[in-house]
C-alpha cells in the first residue's frame, strides 16, 4: 500500500487559532503542576485530554506535570460547582481548563437569556472558587458542533461563550477560544469533502449526533487547546555543515560531527521530542497541522554534494532527501521509510509513551468507577492504595520513556547502483 504524503505547509495559524489572541512566552504548564480538565461528556470521553498529556510528556520531559480528568456527562458551568471540591481541588489541581456551553443551553433548545445568565454566573463562580484555592483557571469555549462554520460563527453558542471569555479576562483568568480554533480545521474538512460524492469518503469531526467528537474531532480540539496553552511551532532545530564538520542547534546539542566520504555523521541530543500518535496518524495532518504547528523537529545540512541521501538515526531508516532539500532544512518529526513503522527513535519513544498514557487512562477509569460505584466494597481502601501506587509507577515510566537520549545520525549519499 502506498503511503500518502501529507506534509505540505498549512498556513492558518492565526491568533484566532491560538485562541488567546496573543503569543505566550512559554508553555502554560509548569514543573510541578497538576492540570484538571473540567468539562462535560466530551471531556469525560478522554480523547483530547490524553493527547494534551502525551504532548506535554514528549515536549517537556523535564517538567513533572500530572493530569486529572474532571469531565462528567451532561454537565454545565453551574452543575459542576457541586463537584469542584471532589474532582478538582481535592485532586491537588494547580491549573484547570474549563470547557462548558453546549449542555448549558441544552444543545441549543434553551438558547435564551435565562440559560446564558446561568452559564455566565457559573463561569464567574468557577473563577472565584479557583482563586480561593490558588488554582489557575483557563476558561475555554466548548468544542464546535457540526453546524456549518459560517453559521456557527454568528450563532448563539459562540456569542454566549464570547461573553464568557470576556468575563473571564475581566476577572484575570486566561482564556482559549477552542471553537474558533476548531472551526478553522472544520473549514478545511468541509473544503476537502466538497469534492467527494460518497458520504463514506468524507471526513468528519463528529459522530452522528453532531455534538460529540470522533477521533479527528478530539485531535482538532487537542490541537486548539495546545496552541492556546502556548505550544510553540518548533521542538528543536539542528544545523550541520558537512564540509566544515561543525554543527549547532536550538533546543538541542550537536556534537561528534564527522565528515564521511559519502556524507556526514553527528550526534543530536534534544531537550524535548516531537509527538507521534501512531501509524497512519499522519493521514489526519492534512486537516490538523501537527507537523508545522507544534511538531517542528528540524534538520538542516549544508555542504553535501548534489544527489539523494539516505538518513538514519540510531540505525532507524528515515528515508531519503536530496542535498538541495537538506540544505534548505526539513522537518523530520514523522519522517520514515515505512509508513507502517515509526521513523526515528523519537518516534518510537512517542509510541511507547502513548501506550503508557492509554494505560494510565484505563487505570484512572477503574479507580474512579471503583470509588463511585462500589462504596461498600470491603476491599475498597486496599484497591485505592493500589491504584495510587500503580499510577505513580506509570507516571515514572512515562517520563523515563519520554526522556531524550543522544541519537547518532548518519546521512549518506545513495549510489547509482542502488
Amino acid at each position: 500500500m502506498k503511503m500518502l504524503s501529507l506534509r505540505k505547509p498549512l498556513l492558518f495559524l492565526s491568533a484566532a487559532l491560538v485562541g488567546t489572541g496573543s503569543v505566550r512566552a512559554d508553555f502554560a504548564l509548569r514543573d510541578g503542576d497538576t492540570l484538571a480538565f473540567l468539562g462535560d461528556s466530551i471531556t469525560a470521553a478522554r480523547g483530547y485530554t490524553k493527547i494534551v498529556e502525551h504532548y506535554t510528556l514528549m515536549r517537556y520531559p523535564g517538567r513533572h506535570v500530572r493530569f486529572v480528568n474532571a469531565g462528567e456527562g451532561g454537565d454545565t458551568a453551574t452543575k459542576c460547582l457541586a463537584r469542584l471540591d471532589r474532582d478538582v481541588f481535592s485532586q491537588g489541581a494547580t491549573v484547570v481548563t474549563v470547557a462548558f456551553g453546549i449542555n448549558d443551553i441544552a444543545w441549543g433548545t434553551k438558547a435564551d437569556d435565562e440559560h446564558k445568565k446561568a452559564y455566565l454566573d457559573g463561569i464567574r463562580t468557577i473563577i472565584e472558587r479557583c482563586r480561593e484555592h490558588k488554582v489557575r483557571p483557563v476558561i475555554c469555549s466548548p468544542a464546535i458542533t457540526d453546524v456549518p462554520p459560517d453559521e456557527a460563527e454568528k450563532g448563539y453558542l459562540q456569542a454566549m461563550t464570547d461573553e464568557g471569555l470576556a468575563l473571564a479576562k475581566s476577572l484575570g483568568a486566561e482564556t482559549i477560544d477552542i471553537q474558533r480554533g476548531m472551526r478553522e480545521i472544520q473549514r478545511r474538512v468541509l473544503q476537502s469533502n466538497a469534492g467527494k460524492e460518497k458520504s463514506e469518503d468524507q471526513m468528519r469531526l463528529h459522530v452522528k449526533d453532531g455534538v460529540h467528537l470522533d477521533e479527528l474531532g478530539h485531535l482538532a480540539m487537542a490541537y486548539s487547546m495546545l496552541k492556546g496553552l502556548g505550544a510553540p511551532p518548533e521542538v528543536s532545530s539542528a544545523a550541520v555543515d558537512a564540509k566544515k564538520a561543525t554543527g549547532s542547534g536550538e533546543g538541542c546539542k550537536i556534537t561528534e560531527v564527522k565528515a564521511l566520504p559519502d556524507g556526514v555523521a553527528f550526534t543530536r541530543l534534544d531537550e524535548g521530542l516531537p509527538l507521534n500518535l501512531g501509524p497512519l496518524s499522519g493521514l489526519n495532518y492534512g486537516w490538523v497541522p501537527i507537523p508545522d504547528g507544534i511538531n517542528g523537529y528540524l534538520l538542516k545540512i549544508e555542504g553535501l554534494a548534489e544527489g539523494d541521501y539516505e538518513i538514519k538515526a540510531e540505525g532507524r531508516d528515515l528515508g531519503k532527501e536530496s542535498a538541495a532539500s537538506l540544505a534548505k532544512g526539513v522537518n523530520i518529526s514523522g519522517k520514515t521509510a515505512d509508513g507502517w513503522q515509526p521513523g526515528g527513535p523519537w518516534d518510537a519513544q512517542s509510541v511507547v509513551v502513548k501506550d503508557l498514557v492509554d494505560a494510565r487512562d484505563k487505570l484512572w477509569g477503574a479507580d474512579v468507577q471503583q470509588g463511585r460505584l462500589l462504596a461498600n466494597d470491603p476491599n475498597g481502601s486496599e484497591l485505592t492504595a493500589g491504584f495510587r501506587k500503580l499510577e505513580s509507577d506509570l507516571e515514572t515510566q512515562q517520563r523515563r520513556a519520554a526522556k531524550p537520549y543522544p541519537y547518532h545520525f548518519e546521512v549518506r549519499k545513495i549510489s547509482a547502483a542502488k
